[in-house]
C-alpha cells in the first residue's frame, strides 16, 4: 500500500442517523459529538434523531455533516489508520482542515456554523438551485451555460460530472437542452446556489470572520479546493473564497494521485466521493466510513 488520503464529505448525503453507530461504538467519535454539544446544543439530536427536512437545512446541514465527517475520520485514527493527505469536498474542506490541525476542534465547529449562517444568508438573498449535469462534456456544459445565462459551472468532480448553479428556471432550460445532446440533469439537496458569484457575500463575511480567526498551517497536506494544490500561507484567501468558486475536486484527485496516493477513503456520510474517486482514477483503493459496518469493511480492507 501506497499513500492514503481522507476525502471529507461535502452537503448534500445527509441523512437522518448520521454518526450515531460510530458514536455508540468509538469514544473518539463520541468526543466530536459532546464538544459540538457543548457549543452548539442539541447537534448530536439533529444529527442522530433529526428528520431530513431539517438536515437539510443549510445552517443545520453543515454543522451536522461537519461532526459526521470528524467523526468517521477520529474512528479510523482510533483503529490505526492515518492519512498521508487530506481533502474535502466544500464544507467536507473546513473538516479536513481541522481535522488536520489547521484549527482546534473548537475553531473548526465555530468556523463551520458561521459558514453556514453566511451561505444560509446568501441563499435567502440570491434564491437558487444546483444540478449535477451527467455525460456531457464539460465544454458542453460550459457552453449551454453561457447561452442560458445565469448558471455558473461550479463543481468539475469527475469525467463527465460537472455541477451547475443558479436560478431554477435557468437549471429548468439546461435540463431541456442537455435532454437531446443525450445529457442527464440531476437536482441536488442543498438550498442555494453555492460556490457561484451568489454566494459574494458569504465570502465576504468569511474573510472578515478568518481575519478575526486566523488559519494554521495544516500538519497534514490539505488539498484546496480552489486550485487542488496543499494548503501553504494564503489559507484564509484559499478558504473564504471557495464558496463562491468552483470546486476542482478531478484535479485535486489526480493531483493525489500523483503526489503518490493509491488508497483514498471518505469519511462522512454517503458514498459521492467514493464514487468520483473511481469514476476518475484506476488502480487504486477505495472505500468509506459512515457507520460501524462500513467502518468494519474499511478496516478489512485496509488492515487484510
Amino acid at each position: 500500500m501506497g499513500k492514503i488520503s481522507f476525502l471529507f464529505s461535502g452537503q448534500g448525503a445527509q441523512v437522518p442517523g448520521l454518526g450515531r453507530q460510530l458514536a455508540e461504538r468509538s469514544p473518539a467519535a463520541a468526543q466530536v459529538f459532546a464538544l459540538a454539544d457543548s457549543i452548539r446544543p442539541g447537534t448530536s439530536a439533529l444529527c442522530f434523531e433529526g428528520t431530513q427536512e431539517e438536515l437539510n437545512v443549510t445552517i443545520n446541514t453543515q454543522p451536522a455533516v461537519f461532526c459526521a465527517d470528524l467523526a468517521a475520520a477520529d474512528a479510523l485514527v482510533e483503529a490505526g489508520i492515518r492519512p498521508d493527505f487530506c481533502a474535502g469536498f466544500s464544507l467536507g474542506e473546513v473538516a479536513a482542515l481541522t481535522f488536520a490541525g489547521a484549527f482546534s476542534r473548537e475553531e473548526g465547529f465555530r468556523l463551520v456554523c458561521r459558514r453556514a449562517e453566511l451561505m444560509q444568508q446568501a441563499a435567502q438573498e440570491n434564491p437558487g438551485a444546483m444540478a449535477a449535469v451527467l455525460r456531457l462534456s464539460n465544454e458542453q456544459v460550459e457552453q449551454l451555460c453561457a447561452g442560458i445565462g445565469g448558471l455558473y459551472p461550479v463543481n468539475y468532480n469527475c469525467p463527465g460530472q460537472l455541477v451547475v448553479a443558479g436560478s431554477r428556471e435557468g437549471l429548468d432550460e439546461l435540463a431541456k437542452q442537455a435532454a437531446p445532446l443525450k445529457g442527464r440533469v440531476m437536482p441536488l439537496a442543498v438550498s442555494g446556489a453555492f460556490h457561484s458569484p451568489m454566494m459574494d457575500s458569504a465570502a465576504k463575511g468569511l474573510e472578515r470572520y478568518l481575519e478575526e480567526h486566523p488559519i494554521s498551517l495544516p500538519e497534514i497536506p490539505v488539498y484546496a479546493n480552489l486550485n487542488a494544490q496543499p494548503y501553504g500561507s494564503r489559507g484564509a484567501e484559499l478558504l473564504a473564497a471557495q464558496v463562491r468558486c468552483p470546486v476542482q475536486w478531478q484535479k485535486t484527485l489526480e493531483n493525489l494521485a500523483e503526489a503518490g496516493c493509491d488508497t483514498f477513503i471518505e469519511v462522512g456520510v454517503g458514498k459521492t466521493l467514493e464514487g468520483l474517486v473511481k469514476k476518475t482514477l484506476s488502480g487504486v483503493t477505495v472505500c468509506r466510513v459512515e457507520n460501524s459496518e462500513t467502518l468494519d469493511a474499511a478496516l478489512a480492507l485496509l488492515k487484510g
